[in-house]
């Protein structure tokens, strides 16, 4: 015999109908967030929203996207990246690497040159251009964190972004 499955079925409520709704609406003066703030979670992304609002603001002027700038970043600190290393670091599709990466050629900030150990891989490289863009939106991120982290004391700043990785690598 087949298996039926069936909807669990409801029963009606005996409880007079003033207990299952009140007959005022009560209003929240002060949201009570007590349980969120303890979660690592919550936590982690109020302040990054915070932070990455601000900073695709200030990446504007330089029409630089979030994972643009991480891209640039990377390679400007390490020339002949390839883009398997590039999706691993920054946790991209290669589909999508490959989109991010003509996107920035295109615009002459980055070129692609034959890798000096592997025969089927291609280096990405800072033009001069990209080299002199790169250096500009660093300074402006940089002086974004120091804004962003002002209450916080240099250890402090240390402390969070140590454990921060803690939780990611």
């Amino acid at each position: 015999m087949p298996s039926v499955r069936s909807r669990p079925k409801t029963v009606p409520s005996t409880a007079p109908a003033e207990t299952l709704m009140p007959a005022t609406a009560e209003s929240v003066d002060r949201v009570d967030t007590t349980f969120l703030r303890t979660l690592v979670g919550y936590n982690t992304r109020r302040a990054a929203l915070a932070i990455i609002e601000v900073f695709m603001d200030r990446m504007a002027v330089y029409d630089l996207k979030v994972v643009d700038f991480s891209v640039l970043s990377l390679v400007a600190h390490n020339p002949g990246i390839t883009s398997r290393q590039l999706c691993a670091t920054l946790n991209v599709l290669p589909p999508n690497m490959v989109g991010l990466i003509a996107a920035l050629e295109r615009r002459g900030l980055i070129e692609r040159r034959p890798h000096p150990s592997d025969g089927r891989a291609m280096g990405v490289h800072l033009t001069s251009e990209g080299t002199d863009l790169t250096a500009q939106a660093e300074a402006t991120a940089a002086q974004l964190e120091q804004d962003a982290s002002g209450r916080l004391t240099a250890t402090e700043r240390k402390t969070l972004i140590r454990l921060l990785q803690k939780i990611y690598d």
